[in-house]
């Protein structure tokens, strides 16, 4: 039982750390040969871990030989427009200047109603507002609306919004996050006398972040009874 548990942590560990290395890509992002080496990895350590007759070198070995097999293909990938094609695939415009493409539906075993899913996950309700639909090769499609149809932007106003930059957490879950404040050239005196205002201390704060433009946001711990 013992020998099991170990097992099956050391295996954990190394998946975990495999699947890290290949990259940050969500499940619904992965290309064909990413979600191919996904699975084998997966298939490959469940064995190993549930046998305790297999020696786990049956599973690590060949775990590792498909990290070395996907940062090849990786590599190759970045390399070469064409072996992108093949291991990848190209994007496919469903909906082409406002008409839907029946071939190229069919071609992806695309359904009208399926389409329509996907446009409504993208926020658009009516066929009619799309200018483009494109199906990427991972499977996600990519709506562009119609140049009337789409949501204005400061821009179109000639509208310069001011510089907002990016929320720095200071605080999270009562830890202090001290690379942050480097980065915005602050201390922990003035961390302590921002949170003061709130009648808190950092500690007893669950988030308190700071924006480009200087505002901080800062939430308490609930407290316990």
């Amino acid at each position: 039982m013992l020998i099991t548990l170990i097992r099956t942590i050391l295996l954990y560990i190394l998946v975990l750390i495999v699947m890290r290395l290949m990259g940050k890509r969500e499940i619904g992002q992965l290309q064909p040969f990413e979600l191919a080496i996904s699975i084998m990895i997966a298939d490959l350590a469940s064995i190993p871990m549930s046998d305790t007759g297999i020696p786990i070198s049956n599973g690590i070995i060949p775990i590792l030989g498909l990290l070395v097999m996907h940062l090849l293909i990786s590599l190759v990938n970045m390399k070469s427009i064409k072996a992108r094609e093949i291991m990848c695939g190209k994007p496919s415009i469903l909906v082409y200047r406002g008409k839907i493409d029946e071939k190229v539906l069919k071609k992806e075993r695309f359904t009208i109603n399926e389409l329509q899913e996907r446009l409504r996950g993208n926020g658009v309700i009516n066929l009619g507002d799309v200018e483009y639909a494109i199906l990427e090769t991972s499977g996600q499609v990519t709506v562009i609306q119609k140049p009337n149809k789409r949501t204005t932007i400061p821009e179109d106003f000639n509208i310069e919004p001011d510089y907002e930059g990016i929320p720095y957490d200071l605080v999270v879950d009562g830890k202090i996050m001290l690379n942050n404040l480097k980065q915005i050239g602050r201390d922990l005196n003035w961390l302590n006398k921002q949170v003061e205002k709130f009648k808190i201390k950092p500690e007893e704060a669950l988030i308190v972040t700071y924006d480009g433009k200087g505002q901080i946001f800062c939430q308490a711990k609930e407290k316990k009874n």
